[in-house]
């Protein structure tokens, strides 16, 4: 049987096989829990020698195989786990494998700025080529040139209607959303979708240890309400920084949101003694206990995913989710990770549970779908 057989074969049935490494397990839980199937038996551990061991035990053979790891705390590690789980499936003849990074670290070293340094972020995509993945689903990558470091097809998610569904609700009134020039063109697409003006921070980032420093802001903020978005918070260096400019501007209230908490440091201590008053962010990367605090606020991307993974294993759109059916990606704040009985969808076998609600893209024929990439 040829490559292009195999694909075939495991495209041909409407069931898929989900599977995680240690990086987001729990966020691997609600994507299936979403779906309506069983999480994928696989052991991965670490001997006493460091070296990760990984083992499949379902049959992969043939199958259409997601791989969820996002590339966090311990970056290092989970970046094996991930290739070293790729090989396993591979060399367990399934039919394609699509590696879902939600949070794609080494990101930030996306080109050469400075003299002999090295562009990372195009070497962790060449391993996860090399080792075997046909095919990338990530969300908010750092840059969107990241794509064109990958010779597979790459599906990038945002996380940008889920955050601003949030804020919808709330109805703040005279808003203002505050972002940096890296991600001014998703937060123009945020502020569109609550109908607010953007405002542009200008930084700058001094030497190579996550310093930066604000020069400016760029808009009318004075007396207004801010919502400042960003696709991650580190160590809360530069947010904090934002928030002393925007007070001396005479902004009255602060909130932010970011789609990476990577909260690494002294993040969290800043964020609870900082003026904001809410930080939402997703679980693209685990958030510990003692690091959400009072402020911090986590919205799944497990709906999103999940609606994405049926979409690729169908042969369906995936940038209908923000375009033609975004109504879809708006309703996902309604599912309660916390709930059994929430939102369901339709799981791999294409059939929604009994009760489901409204028609979802899980649902949806694929000839209700609009051709677009």
């Amino acid at each position: 049987m040829t490559e292009s057989d195999a694909l075939q074969s495991a495209l041909g049935s409407d069931k898929f096989d989900v599977y995680t490494g240690n990086a987001n397990p729990e966020l691997a839980r609600n994507i299936c829990r979403y779906l309506g199937i069983d999480l994928g038996h696989a052991d991965v551990f670490e001997f006493s020698n460091e070296n990760i061991f990984v083992k499949i035990i379902d049959n992969a053979r043939e199958k259409d195989v997601f791989l969820i790891q996002p590339t966090s705390r311990p970056v290092n590690k989970s970046i094996m786990e991930l290739l070293i789980m790729i090989d396993a499936f591979k060399r367990a003849s399934a039919g394609r494998i699509t590696a879902v990074v939600p949070y794609y670290g080494y990101g930030r070293s996306d080109k050469k700025d400075q003299p002999r340094v090295p562009i990372t972020a195009r070497l962790i995509a060449d391993l996860i080529t090399v080792a075997g993945a046909n095919r990338l689903l990530t969300v908010d990558l750092h840059q969107g040139q990241i794509q064109g470091f990958f010779n597979i097809p790459v599906d990038e998610l945002t996380a940008v209607h889920l955050l601003s569904g949030h804020f919808r609700q709330k109805q703040i009134e005279n808003l203002v959303v505050v972002t940096d020039l890296g991600f001014a063109k998703r937060a123009r697409a945020f502020a569109q979708l609550l109908e607010a003006p953007l405002a542009i921070v200008e930084k700058r980032r001094i030497g190579n240890q996550d310093r930066t420093e604000v020069l400016n802001v760029i808009g009318d903020v004075r007396g207004k309400r801010a919502i400042i978005v960003d696709d991650e918070i580190d160590t809360g260096g530069t947010l904090i920084q934002i928030v002393n400019a925007l007070e001396r501007e005479g902004v009255t209230e602060m909130y932010a949101c970011a789609t990476h908490a990577v909260l690494s440091g002294p993040a969290a201590e800043r964020i609870a003694e900082s003026a904001l008053r809410e930080v939402v962010v997703t679980d693209s990367i685990p958030i510990p206990p003692e690091k959400r605090g009072g402020k911090v606020k986590v919205i799944s991307l497990a709906p999103l995913i999940a609606e994405a993974i049926v979409r690729i294993h169908r042969g369906q759109s995936v940038g209908a989710l923000f375009t033609s059916e975004v109504h879809v990606t708006q309703e996902m704040l309604l599912w309660d990770v916390d709930n059994d009985s929430g939102r369901p969808a339709g799981g791999g076998n294409g059939q929604s549970p009994a009760g489901a609600g409204p028609q979802t893209a899980l649902e949806t024929t694929t000839s209700e779908v609009p051709e677009e990439s």
